[in-house]
């Protein structure tokens, strides 16, 4: 466990940001953030960087340096342009230039592009072009991640199969929020279990970058963010409104919490698909709620006497998970993640 000045050090951590490529290249693979590594993979004569020097793009940030410039400019130009989709992917053959033609054609021979699958690479020929006079020419390598959004999930309830399933998330790429009402059930989580009794909203401390006076720090990945809030029911609406794939799993102690969020959930996507039907990026949300057969009958019945349409109702998952058998809580958070995953990506695809 982080005590102490180890804990004042990750919340510090987590305020600057990075400037070496890997301390990004970690920090945005652990938030599943988009962004592109920009390797130099090939060096002819004269050049800003050295072979292998890297740096990171996102749409709003660079972490390291290629050596500034014209080059670094469009290495950047380019890597928020694969981000965004702007440039093809159609696959084109490049014709590498010898190493002796290299500073002859670097003062006018135009950058060229080859994409293969999620790596693409350029050659620059380091002359009048990019406006730098080192004579020679470089090759730089694209690599995409996190293109596309990751699996993104609100989980209410931290019983015994939500902790377990935590256990699985802790180790994919996807953005948890995890929600109970009870202060009691992170407690095994708690970095300093002296603050115990604090109650209200509690987020990780690496992702929510909180001071240790604004909310109790958790030893959790940085991609589970916990909250303690008494009104749960308040999490769905914002969450489905951001967009994308999004996965709510119902879980909590109480069968009239469960009943209460699973008709917010399925209020919400009622509304956004009423309201804004020419939106591409709503798309229905995976609502899941764990029962038995009895439970999930009995919720369907309510939901359908209180005058939801049976499409709609038919859109909620009861019960949760793929039918692969065994009731330990493992057991059934490892069908619940196969279940979010298959679901996951069948639409990335």
């Amino acid at each position: 466990m982080l005590q102490g000045q180890e804990v004042l050090r990750t919340v510090s951590e987590s305020l600057v940001p990075p400037v070496i490529w890997y301390e990004g290249l970690a920090r945005y693979q652990q938030r599943g953030m988009a962004h592109v590594l920009a390797t130099v993979v090939a060096v002819n004569g004269s050049a800003p960087r050295a072979l292998q020097a890297k740096m990171i793009i996102t749409q709003d940030g660079i972490v390291d340096t290629l050596g500034g410039g014209g080059l670094e400019h469009d290495v950047i130009t380019t890597a928020r342009q694969l981000l965004s989709g702007e440039i093809s992917t159609t696959v084109s053959k490049q014709v590498k230039p010898k190493v002796s033609e290299a500073n002859e054609t670097s003062a006018s021979a135009p950058s060229k592009a080859v994409r293969r699958d999620a790596v693409y690479t350029k050659h620059y020929p380091l002359g009048a072009k990019l406006a730098q006079c080192c004579g020679g020419s470089v090759t730089v390598m694209f690599e995409c991640f996190n293109v596309t959004p990751p699996m993104t999930v609100l989980v209410f309830g931290a019983g015994h199969v939500a902790s377990a399933l935590m256990t699985i998330l802790a180790e994919l790429p996807c953005q948890v929020d995890w929600v109970d009402s009870r202060p009691e059930m992170f407690e095994r989580y708690l970095i300093d279990k002296t603050n115990s009794s604090e109650t209200g909203q509690a987020g990780n401390s690496a992702y929510q970058n909180p001071t240790p006076n604004q909310s109790q720090l958790y030893q959790l990945p940085r991609h589970i963010r916990a909250h303690i809030d008494d009104d749960p029911v308040d999490f769905v609406r914002p969450f489905i409104e951001q967009g994308g794939q999004r996965f709510i799993l119902v879980m909590t102690h109480d069968h009239s919490v469960d009943f209460e969020l699973v008709r917010a959930a399925l209020d919400t996507t009622s509304d956004i698909c009423l309201a804004d039907s020419k939106r591409s990026d709503i798309s229905l949300p995976y609502i899941g709620c764990i029962a038995s057969s009895t439970k999930a009958k009995r919720f369907r019945d309510r939901l359908i006497q209180r005058g939801y349409s049976e499409q709609l109702v038919n859109q909620l998952i009861m019960p949760i998970g793929l039918p692969i058998g065994g009731k330990e809580p493992m057991a059934v958070a490892v069908s619940i993640a196969a279940q979010l995953l298959q679901r996951y990506h069948q639409v990335a695809l």
